[in-house]
């Protein structure tokens, strides 16, 4: 089964693709950080990776000895490691999994994101960096652990060393073909912001890491969206949609800080449904936990504020929730 994605042609399991069918229903949502998060949640589940554990899978990397990031893998390595990773997960979690199916579902996955050429040959690093994503851990934790993946004896990285980790990092969007809004495959502009974190110094401790991540910048802004997409899963609203009337709102539930009472279900709003008569006025609040009686407060008063505010009071404030990273030069594609 021959499938073209992102210039590159390969073999699919019947399951993967399978998976990449349903993958391309999410097309229709709007923001690419949101449109990658998704697709990107899809593949945790399918993988059954959204039941591991960072410590399972830190005590696997442990077993089957892959310190050294830099160190390549052939595929043997990598379909012992995912075995050995998925009986642990069926022991610890005492929950029945296909071995052989998630072994080769996850296996094709890397292989398309790691080494679409077929090599048979992937970094350790790389190895790691897929799963680490897109295991069930606290997503600080996750920032930590793939820091001290490039880090010298001293805890500290280089431009070179935190080049390799975003280049691995930004190849998973590339994979389901959304590269081109995360600043596309140049991960320098990225470097030199996160490196602002620490002016004049050649290195940077996880501290910096920590709070650049935190800034959410546009290269991997779509880590963060996966989280709270994960969160968002469980959370109904007792609010009722403003377009298609849906009460309780599961999900993400956005609501105008323009508007009074205006509430929306996430369906309507990343696919930008509308209903006539009814336009939606930015800024919005994002919502993926049910509110508390105080934010219910503080949201009444930005609106009240908000309402006497001037178009060129918000065109001068643009409601951009992430750090942009790349000057208009550097853009490999209009698309950004």
């Amino acid at each position: 089964m021959v499938r073209s994605q992102a210039q590159t042609t390969c073999w699919d399991h019947p399951k993967m693709t399978e998976l990449y069918q349903a993958l391309a229903d999410l097309n229709n949502i709007r923001f690419s950080a949101y449109r990658t998060a998704m697709k990107l949640r899809h593949v945790q589940k399918a993988l059954r990776l959204d039941l591991l554990k960072l410590s399972s899978l830190v005590d696997v990397f442990r077993e089957q000895e892959l310190q050294h990031a830099e160190h390549v893998m052939d595929v043997v390595e990598v379909i012992h490691a995912l075995t050995s990773l998925y009986e642990k997960l069926e022991e610890e979690r005492s929950v029945l999994i296909n071995i052989p199916l998630c072994v080769d579902m996850c296996l094709n996955w890397l292989l398309n994101v790691y080494d679409s050429g077929r090599n048979g040959k992937m970094r350790v690093l790389s190895f790691k960096m897929s799963l680490v994503i897109l295991c069930n851990a606290d997503i600080q934790e996750k920032y930590k652990y793939l820091f001290r993946q490039v880090c010298g004896p001293g805890g500290l990285t280089d431009q070179k060393h935190l080049s390799l980790l975003l280049h691995e990092a930004i190849q998973i969007p590339r994979q389901l073909g959304e590269v081109a809004a995360f600043g596309g495959s140049n991960v320098e502009p990225s470097v030199r912001s996160c490196f602002r974190m620490a002016p004049g110094k050649s290195a940077i401790e996880v501290s910096h890491f920590l709070e650049w991540m935190g800034l959410e910048p546009q290269s991997v802004v779509w880590l963060p969206v996966l989280h709270r997409v994960t969160v968002a899963e469980t959370a109904n609203h007792q609010a009722r949609c403003y377009i298609c009337k849906q009460c309780p709102i599961k999900g993400f539930r956005y609501r105008s800080l323009k508007q009074f009472n205006v509430d929306i279900c996430q369906t309507c709003f990343l696919t930008g449904r509308t209903t006539k008569g009814k336009k939606l006025h930015y800024p919005i609040m994002e919502y993926y936990t049910p509110t508390t009686s105080g934010e219910k407060m503080r949201d009444f008063a930005k609106t009240l504020k908000n309402k006497f505010r001037s178009k060129q009071y918000f065109s001068k404030h643009p409601q951009r929730g992430y750090l942009p990273v790349q000057s208009v030069l550097e853009v490999e594609s209009s698309e950004t």
